[in-house]
């Protein structure tokens, strides 16, 4: 019959500890009026409590600090960091003692020892101590995976390790709106407004310190999460800026192409990187945390072969006068010029002055030209200018374009001020 041998105790000892923040020690306050049984025995015992505060003793949260007292939670964009530390539990001397610590993700393996170099000798009742750090970028199944390696005093050569399994979780939900501008022909039409929801899913309060969006090279962008108040910038949340548990918070950004972006019309078009957004918050006793998400996405709007657009236009004009305004005409189009006829078709409220049908020549690839136009209103109120048609005298195709912008048009006694 075969008999195992008996399994070898190992020389070293290998403990390992989450390091994290302490927690401000909670009392639960027990009392009761003078004229009840216990008259002021439960407020003399608290008054004599030294976990609680001095003239506030009826509150649970106290003076002292509490060290965690298990694992705890794990949250993405957080630091994680450990206590490693092997311990000679034996009398002998041992040599060549090397402590490696590796983090397991679900998609790499991650050596987090600050150094590889091995350790000559560890006497009896020694010990090496070692602190990691991780940024955690990953959700899902973390494994800390720490191997010891060392030989004995007979030159025999041991070795073990130990797995540590922990989870990480999501901190914040972020979803993301894009907008475009309220009309397709206006002067403002390429310019986005990304709205960012952002929700504490974890149990405990966050300090939000900053919620910043990062444009990609095409766009300029604007926070419009201050107001200006006395010449100073103040934060629409005031001085609000913790996130309660579960609460959500809305931030709103607007991007504008760069010029040398915005004047090639074939680029902004399709699929769009906007930018990604930066969070960092802290949470208990000023722990940080921070996330970048992936890059933002948009599909731009359309706009066609040809796309026009509005450089200038009152917003007031007088009734029966003629106003001018001037338009911006856009070929689209990466590859073919265009040749362009200009016509202008009254409506029931809006007379074009000038010669219909007039030829505005060859417009090449990505480029513009623009066009001042004068017209007058017969009726009163806020009134739509419609009427102009761009024809491609190649393709004999003709393009649309109705309700370009509104204007007020009031009667001629009542000045409209410039």
């Amino acid at each position: 019959m075969e008999v195992n041998p008996p399994k070898q105790e190992h020389l070293l000892a290998l403990k390992v500890m989450r390091l994290t923040k302490p927690t401000l020690f909670t009392n639960i306050p027990v009392t009761c009026e003078e004229k009840d049984l216990p008259g002021d025995l439960f407020n003399q015992l608290m008054r004599d409590d030294p976990s609680t505060v001095n003239g506030a003793e009826v509150l649970m949260l106290g003076e002292m600090l509490t060290l965690p007292q298990n694992f705890g939670n794990i949250f993405l964009g957080e630091t994680f960091s450990s206590y490693i530390s092997v311990h000679n539990d034996s009398n002998q001397v041992v040599k060549d003692i090397l402590v490696k610590a590796d983090l397991q993700t679900s998609s790499q393996r991650l050596n987090l020892s600050a150094s590889n170099a091995a350790v000559a000798e560890l006497k009896p009742d020694c010990c090496i101590d070692d602190v990691i750090h991780h940024e955690v970028k990953e959700i899902g199944t973390h494994i800390l995976v720490c191997a010891v390696s060392y030989t004995t005093q007979a030159g025999e050569k041991m070795y073990f390790r130990k797995f540590f399994k922990f989870q990480v979780l999501k901190p914040l939900d972020v979803k993301t709106k894009f907008y475009n501008a309220e009309s397709d022909l206006s002067s403002v039409t390429d310019e986005v407004f990304l709205e960012a929801q952002i929700q504490n899913i974890t149990t405990s309060p966050m300090f939000m310190e900053k919620v910043s969006l990062e444009p990609s090279i095409m766009y300029n962008v604007t926070e419009l999460n201050s107001v200006s108040q006395a010449g100073e910038c103040v934060s629409t949340f005031r001085s609000r800026a913790y996130l309660q548990p579960m609460d959500t918070r809305q931030y709103l950004y607007c991007l504008k192409p760069k010029k040398e972006f915005a004047e090639k019309a074939g680029i902004i078009k399709g699929v769009t990187v906007i930018g990604k957004l930066d969070i960092v918050w802290k949470t208990n006793l000023g722990e940080r945390g921070r996330l970048q998400t992936s890059q933002l996405q948009r599909m731009a709007p359309g706009y066609g072969d040809v796309r026009l657009s509005l450089e200038a236009i009152p917003d007031t004009v007088n009734l029966e006068e003629p106003f001018h305004i001037t338009c911006k005409i856009t070929n689209c189009s990466s590859e073919r010029t265009m040749d362009l006829v200009l016509e202008m078709c009254n409506t029931n409220s809006i007379h074009w002055c000038g010669i219909s049908g007039r030829q505005l020549g060859k417009l090449h690839p990505s480029s513009s030209l623009c066009l001042a136009l004068t017209l007058l209103s017969s009726v009163q109120g806020l009134q739509s200018i419609s009427g102009l048609r761009l024809t491609d005298t190649f393709l004999k195709r003709t393009y649309e374009y109705d309700d370009i912008a509104q204007v007020c048009v009031v009667s001629s006694a009542i000045k409209v001020e410039s």
